[in-house]
C-alpha cells in the first residue's frame, strides 16, 4: 500500500486550484492526471526577460522587461493592417508595440492610453523605430518583472505559464521526504534534497544539478526494483538441468556454430546445471542464430527430463518457430506442440491433456500458453522472444506455471545499447551473439527519393522476372491500424494493376488463418510481392526473398528500420533494402538514413537511436506495459546508471528487507517512481 506520505502528490490533478473540465482536457492529453504528473512534467527551457528602465538600441534581439506608457494608437485602414500602440518609456524613449491580425481592439483594452502598463518582449529594430511584437502585458503592482521563465512542453488549450502556476502548486502540496540516496554519494554530487531539488528545477531549467538530482532518483528507484526482482528470483531454489548429450549428439546441423554460439551455448549450459534459476538475457542481431541457442537449451531441458516453453508475441512467429524447431529436431526422440489463442475445442484440449501428462517434451505459442488452465507436468525452462513485447509481470506469469521456479532465457533481435542494459534487464545476466554465421552477405542498402517511385517498381519487375520474391513496407501514417491499413491497401491496388495476382497484403486486421494463407502462398513461391502494414511482424523467414522496400523511412526509427530489413538476407545470394523518403527531411531523418546505408550493425544502429529517440521508445515502454523514464533523458541515463546500479545493489545486500531508516526511504521511492510492484518481493533476512 502506497505510504501516507505520497497521497497528496498521487491525488487527482483536479485537487489543484483553478482546473474545470476546460482544463482538465489539456492537461488529460498531456498525460497529466495527477499532482504528481504535473510535478514531474519539468520544462524544457526558458526565457530569460532582462529588466530595464529605459528602452535601447543596443538591446534589440533581446527579451527585456520594462515599464512603458501608451500614448498613441496607430491603426491600419483594413482588418488586416497591425495594429501598433507608440509608448514611451520614463526618459520619453519611444517603441512600438505592434498586434499583427487586426487585433486594434485588444490592444486598446490591454494598452489604455497614458496609463502604465509592465511590458515584456523581444525588442527590435525596425529601420529607425524599435518595436516589440505581440508583447505580453501586465498591471505595475502585477508584473513579475525580468528573471528567468521556464518553458514547459505544451497542449492546444493551455500556455506554458498556466503549467507553471499548475506546478508551483503540486510543488507546495508535495511533502518533505526522506533521504534514499547514499549520504557519501549526495555529498560528493552536491545534490539538493529532493525536494528542494523540484523546486529549483521548476524555479530554473538550467540547474544541472537539481536536474541530475531527480533523474538519480528516478533511475535510482528502477534499479532497487530491478534488483530486488533478481534477489526474489535468485533467493529461490530452482532445480539443476544437467543433460546427457544424447539430443544434442543426435542433432545434425548443415553448418558449424560460430563461436559467439558456442560460446553462449556453454554459458547457458552452465547456468542451467545450478540450482539457481536461470536468468539471461540473449542479445543477437537478426539472423545471428539465436533459434539454434534456444534450440540448444530446450535439448538440455529435454535430456534432463524436463519440458520447455518457448513464447512468441505474435501467432506468426510462434508458427514460425514451430515449423523451424520441427525441421530442425525431425528424426530426435523429441514431441513438440504449438499452442496459440486460434486453437480450440478437441485441439486446444488434446494438447492440454499431452502437456499435462509430460508427454509434450517442448510448448510453442503466445500467451496462451501461460493461460488458466495450461498446466505443466515438469516446467523446467521457459524461452521468450523478442523480450521488449512483454512486461516483466507476464515473464514471471510464466514462470508461476512451474513447480520450483524454472530457467528463464529471454532472447532480443532488437539490440539493446549497453546503457539501457541496466535500466530495463538489471536482474539479468546478458549473453551477446556478435557474430555472423559463415556466408551471409551485407544486405546493401540504398536511400532514394520517393519521387523515384515508378524507378523503383520498374526495378522491382527485374527482380521478379529474375525469379525472386520481395517485401513492400507501408509507411505508417499515424498510430491507427486504420490509416495503415488503407495506405498498404491503396499500395497493393497499385501493384495489382502491375503485377497481377503475385500480389499479396497482410495486415493486422487480418484473421489468423486468412493470414496465414497468405503467409503460406509467399512462403511457397506463389506470390512474388508481400505487401506489409508495420503492426503485425512480418516473421516469415523466405531464402528466395531479396529485396525489401520500405516506404516513408524517414517516419521510422532506427531500430525498426533495421529489423524490417533483417526480413531479407537469409538465403546465400545478395539481398537489397530499398528505403524511400520524403522530399523534406530534418537532421535527425538525414543522419537515421544515412547510418542505415552506411551500415548493418545492430548494436551500434541501438546506440544511435538511443541518441536520436531516447530511452522509453527505443524500450517500446508504452507498448509493453513497462514503466517509461519521465525525469531521466539517455544522456542522464548513460551518466548515472552505473552509480545507481551500485547504490541499489549496496543497499538490497545490506538491508533487502528495507527495514532501516535508509531502506523506509528508499521503499518511498520506489512507490513515488511506480516502480512499487517490486515492493511485494520484499523479505526478511
Amino acid at each position: 500500500m502506497r505510504p501516507e506520505i505520497l497521497n497528496p502528490l498521487f491525488a487527482e490533478v483536479t485537487a489543484l486550484k483553478g482546473i474545470g473540465a476546460a482544463l482538465a482536457r489539456p492537461l488529460e492529453r498531456l498525460g497529466l492526471a495527477r499532482v504528481v504528473d504535473v510535478a514531474f512534467h519539468l520544462p524544457t527551457g526558458f526565457i530569460d526577460r532582462i529588466p530595464r528602465d529605459a528602452l535601447a538600441a543596443s538591446d534589440a534581439g533581446r527579451i527585456i522587461a520594462i515599464e512603458l506608457t501608451p500614448v498613441q494608437y496607430r491603426f491600419g485602414g483594413s482588418a488586416r493592417s497591425p495594429a501598433r500602440v507608440q509608448a514611451v518609456d520614463a526618459h520619453g524613449n519611444h517603441a512600438s508595440l505592434v498586434f499583427f491580425g487586426g487585433n486594434s481592439g485588444w490592444a486598446k483594452k490591454l494598452l489604455p492610453l497614458n496609463e502604465k502598463r509592465w511590458v515584456s518582449g523581444r525588442l527590435d529594430q525596425y529601420g529607425q523605430e524599435l518595436q516589440i511584437v505581440h508583447p505580453e502585458v501586465a498591471l505595475p503592482e502585477e508584473a513579475e518583472g525580468g528573471g528567468r521563465e521556464a518553458i514547459y512542453p505544451c497542449s492546444e488549450g493551455i500556455t506554458s505559464k498556466r503549467i507553471a502556476a499548475l506546478a508551483a502548486q503540486a510543488i507546495a502540496r508535495a511533502p518533505e521526504l526522506p533521504e534514499w540516496i547514499e549520504p557519501s554519494l549526495k555529498d560528493r554530487r552536491q545534490w539538493p534534497g529532493w525536494k528542494e531539488a523540484l523546486a529549483r528545477i521548476h524555479a530554473d531549467p538550467a540547474d544541472a544539478k537539481a536536474r541530475e538530482r531527480l533523474a538519480y532518483d528516478e533511475v535510482f528507484a528502477n534499479q532497487l526494483a530491478l534488483m530486488l526482482v533478481r534477489g526474489e528470483a535468485r533467493a529461490k531454489r530452482g532445480r539443476p538441468l544437467t543433460g546427457d548429450g544424447r539430443l544434442r549428439d543426435g542433432l545434425r546441423l548443415p553448418y558449424t556454430p560460430t563461436g559467439a554460439q558456442s560460446r553462449t551455448i556453454r554459458e547457458i549450459e552452465g547456468d542451467m546445471a545450478q540450482s539457481q534459476p536461470m536468468l539471461r538475457l540473449l542479445q543477437g542481431d537478426v539472423g545471428s542464430g539465436k533459434t539454434l541457442v534456444a534450440t540448444m537449451a530446450l535439448l538440455i531441458a529435454a535430456e534432463a527430463g524436463a519440458q520447455g516453453a518457448m513464447l512468441a508475441p505474435t501467432e506468426i512467429l510462434a508458427r514460425q518457430h514451430y515449423e523451424n524447431l520441427s525441421r530442425l529436431l525431425a528424426g530426435l526422440d523429441i514431441r513438440i506442440a504449438i499452442l496459440t489463442g486460434r486453437d480450440k475445442g478437441k485441439v486446444r484440449e488434446a494438447i492440454l491433456m499431452g502437456l499435462a501428462a509430460g508427454e509434450i517434451d517442448i510448448l510453442v505459442g503466445t500467451h496462451a500458453i501461460f493461460q488458466q488452465g495450461v498446466i505443466y507436468r515438469d516446467l523446467g525452462l521457459v524461452v521468450v522472444d523478442e523480450q521488449h513485447r512483454f512486461g516483466v509481470a507476464e515473464r514471471l506469469m510464466l514462470q508461476a506455471k512451474a513447480q520450483v521456479p524454472p530457467h528463464l532465457l529471454v532472447m532480443t533481435a532488437t539490440p539493446i545499447p549497453r546503457t539501457l542494459q541496466l535500466a530495463s534487464h538489471g536482474e539479468m545476466d546478458v549473453s551477446r551473439l556478435d557474430e555472423m554465421p559463415p556466408g551471409r552477405q551485407p544486405i546493401q542498402t540504398t536511400v532514394i527519393s520517393e519521387d523515384k517511385l515508378d524507378a523503383v517498381i520498374a526495378g522491382l519487375s527485374r527482380h521478379l522476372d529474375a525469379g525472386k520474391q520481395a517485401y513492400w513496407v507501408c509507411p505508417l501514417v499515424e498510430e491507427s491500424e486504420k490509416t495503415d491499413l488503407a495506405a498498404a491497401e491503396h499500395r497493393a491496388a497499385t501493384l495489382t494493376a502491375r503485377f497481377g495476382d503475385k500480389v499479396g497484403l497482410v495486415h493486422g486486421r487480418m484473421k489468423g488463418p486468412e493470414k496465414d494463407a497468405v503467409m503460406a502462398r509467399f512462403a511457397g513461391g506463389e506470390l512474388g510481392v508481400l505487401v506489409a502494414t508495420t503492426v503485425i511482424e512480418v516473421g516469415v523467414d523466405v531464402p528466395n526473398a531479396t529485396l525489401i522496400v520500405i516506404e516513408a523511412a524517414d517516419r521510422f526509427g532506427l531500430a525498426q528500420l533495421h529489423q524490417l530489413r533483417g526480413r531479407v538476407g537469409r538465403g546465400g545470394g545478395q539481398s537489397h533494402c530499398i528505403l524511400l523518403r520524403g522530399e523534406k527531411l530534418s537532421e535527425t531523418s538525414r543522419a537515421r538514413l544515412a547510418l542505415m546505408r552506411d551500415t548493418t550493425d545492430g548494436f551500434l544502429i541501438a546506440e544511435r537511436d538511443l541518441e536520436l529517440r531516447g530511452a522509453g521508445e527505443i524500450l517500446g515502454t508504452r507498448q509493453s506495459g513497462e514503466q517509461t523514464f519521465r525525469l531521466a533523458t539517455p544522456e542522464s541515463l548513460a551518466t548515472l546508471i552505473a552509480a545507481a546500479n551500485a547504490d541499489a545493489r549496496l543497499l538490497e545486500d545490506q538491508d533487502r528487507a528495507l527495514h532501516t531508516a535508509r531502506g523506509e526511504a528508499a521503499r518511498i521511492a520506489l512507490y513515488l517512481f511506480e516502480r512499487d510492484a517490486a515492493v511485494s518481493l520484499l523479505r526478511a533476512g
